[in-house]
């Protein structure tokens, strides 16, 4: 065990660091949540990671995402992130994709090796390709949903995608995983909490499709969070 593992070795043992360590996680978008489910899997010792998100640091991400300073914008997210979790953790198999995932290529990214995925993609389409990628893979995968226009960090919940309500997107993501055949075994980090809808901005005046909500600093994280900690406690027990 490394010395920075010291405390988390009291509480995972010595075999859950092990189980921690041989495990292998791919997360897809470095955003708000990503960005924070990526550190909280690399902080827990998760061994073995893939990273992917062809974005730019945009100084709007400022107020949320991990990534982002103002001495960072511009730069790619996935250098950052990627740099920061080798400083974490010198000894992580980190592989990095530097791209936006297409409906190709999340079939080609996901793979029967990997132990979870971790969908933090905010566009919709990427999101339904990575989902049924993962289950056409038979790996363990989870999604989150809206994290705009909410406040209350009590309210943000993990259950199956067919369990989901309130939040829009979850709605959305769980019709059309629906008409895909797949109505249930996917976990979905979401908010019972409605969205404040004055929050919301039409970019273009009118089109839903592209508008988004507000966000604050700290529920993007707290998605982060929850997937995070989905993640590592299902590795720990697998292994038990």
């Amino acid at each position: 065990m490394a010395v920075w593992q010291e405390r988390a070795e009291l509480l995972f043992k010595t075999e859950g660091i092990a189980a921690l360590k041989s495990a292998k996680v791919l997360v897809v978008g470095l955003g708000g949540v990503g960005s924070f489910a990526a550190e909280f899997l690399a902080r827990a010792g998760v061994g073995n990671m893939t990273i992917v998100d062809g974005d730019v640091v945009d100084i709007t991400n400022i107020n949320r995402q991990l990534p982002a300073l103002h001495s960072t914008v511009n730069e790619p997210k996935i250098k950052i992130v990627g740099d920061r979790l080798m400083d974490i953790n010198p000894e992580l198999n980190l592989e990095r994709i530097q791209e936006f995932i297409s409906p190709e290529r999340a079939y080609e990214i996901v793979t029967e090796d990997f132990d979870y995925v971790l969908d933090c993609i905010d566009s919709i389409t990427p999101k339904l390709n990575l989902i049924k990628a993962a289950k056409q893979k038979k790996v363990k995968v989870i999604s989150n949903m809206g994290a705009g226009g909410k406040m209350l960090s009590s309210k943000v919940v993990v259950k199956d995608i067919s369990k989901t309500n309130v939040c829009p997107l979850a709605k959305v993501i769980r019709k059309r995983l629906r008409k895909e055949g797949i109505s249930s075994g996917v976990k979905a980090v979401f908010s019972l909490e409605k969205p404040d809808e004055t929050s919301l901005k039409m970019t273009d005046g009118k089109n839903f499709k592209k508008s988004f909500f507000g966000t604050n600093s700290w529920m993007p994280a707290l998605f982060g969070l929850h997937a995070a900690e989905t993640v590592i406690v299902y590795l720990l027990k697998k292994n038990k």
